[in-house]
């Protein structure tokens, strides 16, 4: 049986865009580790206050580590699964658990959110090491949920409630999760865009490890590595790789036509300007990953998602000031770190900082549009009291479509 270090169990999650890709995962895996209890978790719920139906169905391992695996409860699925993984530990300490998430819980915030130690609880990580996050993508599938966002989905992630996003950012959020993807044949339609598929995903996760199924897994030696520890979680554990300053990693050259830009500016943005450049900047860009510094908001982090055509912007907490003892405490090493190289004597750690991800984008198009957005010699120098003043017709909390 695979463990972790110092007779610790191993944790892994496995995720896809269809049962049918989560399940050549899990069978590779279980190759690689057939003593593995494999925890299939399934949440069932909206956005009602009412907590959501959590099933898990224990299958493989032992008697001992299945026992009172298998039911449904009523709560936080986070809390409901940590207490199962609790329980495995005691009858079972060493134990290999593959949590089988499905396409509704977004996998690194629910990770994230597992790991965090309750008040007055031993961590899991007194329990567990964490192996890599693995998904499974069917890739026709795969493409078509990147483009839709006429369609909302409820998906539970770091809170008890599902939260409404858009097909096309549960998806981008699933791929983002991975540090290993395996990527299917599809329908014989899809097979010619395999290639093409790679090579987007490549961008979308430039970190992960990308497989094509049965040419390089036939042999399941390749995902061996599911089965030990991953060493890049002492890098950044769960929480920090949500951290929403952290830099977004970007993939150089181009392939297959796809291309990611990262735009980087140590001027505040000017809301309206921005707003009117959505109109040239969206249309090429698949994905685009950041964090903004706004002019009528000069205090908080805003955060960019976009995934197709559909943009988010969300207050993110707030920026790193000189004397915020607290605040720096609980920044991430990682953001501590980056503020330290990025630090201004006048505005701290504040930037703007996105990478967009697409086909055939123009490059200096888009970095126009957004240098057009930021405020010039004449706006900087008037301060934060009247940037306060400009027009903002994006903020508030609310979810912006560039084409309504």
């Amino acid at each position: 049986m695979s463990a972790g270090r110092e007779g610790r169990g191993l944790l892994g999650l496995v995720s896809g865009n269809s049962p049918e890709a989560r399940g050549r995962v899990l069978d590779l895996l279980l190759r690689a580790s057939p003593d593995a209890l494999v925890l299939s978790v399934s949440v069932h719920g909206d956005a009602s206050e009412r907590y959501p139906f959590v099933q898990r169905l224990a299958a493989g391992g032992d008697e001992r580590q299945r026992a009172g695996l298998s039911q449904v409860a009523t709560g936080d699925p986070a809390v409901i699964v940590r207490q199962d993984l609790r329980a495995v530990a005691r009858v079972a300490a060493g134990s290999h658990v593959v949590l089988a998430l499905p396409g509704n819980v977004d996998a690194a915030a629910f990770l994230a959110e597992l790991w965090r130690t309750p008040l007055g609880r031993s961590p899991l990580s007194d329990h567990y090491d964490l192996a890599p996050i693995a998904v499974g993508l069917n890739p026709g599938r795969m493409l078509s949920d990147l483009g839709c966002v006429h369609r909302a989905v409820h998906v539970f992630g770091d809170r008890p409630h599902a939260v409404p996003l858009t097909v096309a950012e549960a998806a981008a959020r699933q791929m983002e999760a991975a540090q290993v993807m395996v990527l299917g044949e599809g329908l014989r339609e899809d097979r010619g865009r395999r290639e093409g598929s790679r090579a987007l995903l490549a961008h979308l996760n430039p970190s992960a490890t990308i497989l094509l199924d049965d040419a390089e897994v036939g042999d399941s030696t390749s995902l061996t590595t599911l089965t030990r520890p991953d060493p890049r979680w002492a890098a950044a554990g769960p929480e920090d790789r949500l951290d929403v300053v952290a830099p977004v990693a970007r993939r150089r050259g181009v392939d297959h036509g796809v291309t990611s830009v990262l735009w980087r500016s140590r001027r505040p943005l000017h809301p309206e300007r921005l707003a009117k450049s959505l109109s040239c900047v969206m249309p090429a860009v698949v994905r685009g990953r950041g964090c903004l510094w706004v002019a009528t908001r000069p205090d908080v982090v805003i955060s960019w998602r976009s995934a197709g055509r559909h943009l988010e912007l969300r207050e993110a907490g707030r920026w790193l000031e000189d004397g915020d003892a607290e605040g720096w405490r609980a920044a991430s090493p990682q953001r501590r770190t980056l503020a330290s190289w990025h630090w201004d004597d006048c505005y701290g750690e504040r930037r703007n900082e996105i990478v967009f991800t697409g086909p055939e984008m123009d490059e200096d198009k888009l970095r126009a549009a957004m240098d057009a957005a930021v405020l010039d010699d004449g706006e900087l120098a008037l301060g934060a009291e009247r940037w306060a003043r400009l027009p903002d017709p994006l903020l508030g909390g609310v979810t912006q479509d560039p084409e309504g």
